[in-house]
């Protein structure tokens, strides 16, 4: 029996520690969707179509995963896709507290998709999309943040040259 699951986000940009819980989750499930959200509430710097794009770029050489983007409730796509887990990452205590509330959330909605958590490596524990889009508007060195195709389209949007 296949296991699917889904990692869900905004990835706007996908940094390094997106990619390490991608790449570590890919090794144990069947199949990794990559869920880019498309949330109207949030003024993103990409479009959910150049979220997906990049995505699709730094994962090309990991056979099990597939990059989507999605709106509406988590485990309303969930359950159209055949996932049967949410991958989350977990930062810090604060990750916990909101991601705990939304796998609560998510089980009361279906009781049949469950949440997996994965800790952050610790060289990434502290990275966020908001730092490298901070970083990146002062013209700062994003380099240790992201892959280097990311790092090119996120000077761009900013009107840098690197």
């Amino acid at each position: 029996m296949e296991i699917r699951a889904i990692y869900p986000g905004s990835f706007d940009p996908v940094t390094l520690g997106h990619m390490d819980i991608i790449r570590r989750a890919a090794g144990i499930f069947d199949t990794l969707v990559i869920g880019v959200l498309n949330n109207n509430t949030k003024t993103p710097l990409f479009s959910v179509e150049e979220r997906v794009k990049m995505l699709r770029d730094v994962t090309c050489d990991i056979p099990n995963v597939r990059v989507e983007a999605f709106s509406g409730l988590l485990v309303e796509y969930a359950n159209q896709i055949g996932a049967r887990v949410i991958v989350r990452g977990l930062r810090a205590i604060t990750d916990f507290e909101y991601e705990l509330q939304m796998s609560q959330t998510n089980k009361r909605i279906d009781a049949g998709v469950e949440t997996m958590f994965f800790t952050s490596n610790v060289e990434y524990s502290y990275l966020s999309s908001s730092t490298v889009k901070e970083v990146a508007s002062f013209g700062g060195d994003i380099s240790p943040f992201v892959h280097p195709a990311v790092a090119d389209r996120v000077y761009t949007k900013f009107g840098i040259q690197k």
